[in-house]
């Protein structure tokens, strides 16, 4: 089986690459951090408030482009904390709209797969009439929590691949 590594967390990881992009850049209140653990795992945690029309945090990572040919899927080892997340992939990082695939977590690690071809367009919290995912590409991965109500929460982050 083939693999592409997008991102595998130590505790000796550069994270100056991720950066936390919360719903203050349209006046929201919500905040989140991220952080690597004595375990060498990344942890993306925080609070998202409704307060001024707020309600997401999310984590992006922008690395030089992967081409994706003959990969089929998004492989993430994450422990959460039983809330609901999105992954989302970016083609191209000039993009305005990012590829969506959701997923639930436990309070257990665990392997997530999400389908490259089922990953729908959404831009803003709506999705787009353009089709899933079919690119060659991903220039730009993000994890978002955006569940529509105010909530702690934290994922930690093993490993993203591609297969």
């Amino acid at each position: 089986m083939q693999t592409q590594l997008i991102f595998d967390f130590d505790t000796q990881s550069d994270i100056n690459n991720w950066r936390v992009v919360d719903d203050v850049v349209m006046g929201g209140r919500s905040a989140g951090s991220f952080t690597i653990d004595e375990n060498g795992h990344g942890v993306f945690k925080g609070n998202v408030s409704l307060e001024n029309n707020g309600g997401f945090s999310s984590l992006r990572y922008r690395f030089k482009k992967i081409n994706t040919t003959g990969y089929t899927k998004a492989v993430l080892r994450v422990k959460g904390d039983g809330k609901s997340y999105q992954f989302r992939v970016k083609a191209n990082a000039s993009d305005y709209h990012s590829y969506t695939g959701k997923f639930n977590t436990t309070n257990k690690w665990e392997t997530i797969e999400i389908h490259l071809k089922e990953m729908y367009p959404a831009f803003r919290g709506r999705t787009l009439d353009i089709g899933n995912y079919d690119s060659d590409s991903i220039q730009e991965i993000a994890f978002l929590i955006g569940n529509k109500k105010a909530e702690n929460f934290m994922l930690e982050i093993d490993f993203v691949r591609l297969e």
